[in-house]
């Protein structure tokens, strides 16, 4: 079983299916049980450990086999979670998350932006000049926007994250 402890994996799981969600993994009963056993367990309403079920299920953290009735003909759907492959999901997260920040670092480092002082905008050069340096929520004058700091504090998170792959 994962550690559910691990702030890193808690935080991936509560993006993906939410506090709801992450009851519902820590009260799920092992082996095979069906989603109406998951609810009466955890305590979370049935449409809910439904929807996270599938959400694990596409994020193939969660395995399903379904069982047909040979009396009434209905499916019954047996669920199991399955966590063995969540380094890699993580690390696949990272990357997309490098990836990102790579391109807003780009963006912010090859543009100029003018912001209004009272806060209303923050547009590039070429917006601004559109608007004649006038904000167009609030008439007042737009002035440069340093965005240096910015800039470093993106370069430290892209190679943080990059030094810990």
């Amino acid at each position: 079983m994962v550690d559910l402890n691990d702030k890193v994996i808690r935080g991936y799981l509560m993006s993906l299916v939410g506090e709801d969600g992450l009851k519902m993994i820590e009260e799920m009963p092992e082996g095979e049980v069906t989603d109406e056993e998951v609810a009466a367990k955890s305590g979370v309403l049935l449409n809910t450990v439904r929807r996270n079920l599938f959400i694990l299920y596409e994020n193939k953290f969660a395995v399903c086999r379904r069982e047909r009735d040979s009396n009434s003909g209905w499916l019954t759907y047996l669920w199991h979670l399955n966590f063995s492959d969540i380094e890699h999901q993580l690390m696949r997260e990272k990357k997309r998350l490098i990836r990102n920040l790579r391109t807003r670092l780009e963006f912010e480092e090859n543009n100029v932006f003018y912001v209004c002082p009272q806060g209303c905008v923050r547009l590039l050069f070429n917006e601004a000049t559109e608007t004649e340096f006038l904000c167009p929520m609030c008439g007042e004058d737009l002035v440069y926007y340093d965005n240096s700091r910015f800039v470093e504090v993106l370069k430290k998170r892209v190679d943080a994250l990059n030094s810990s792959i």
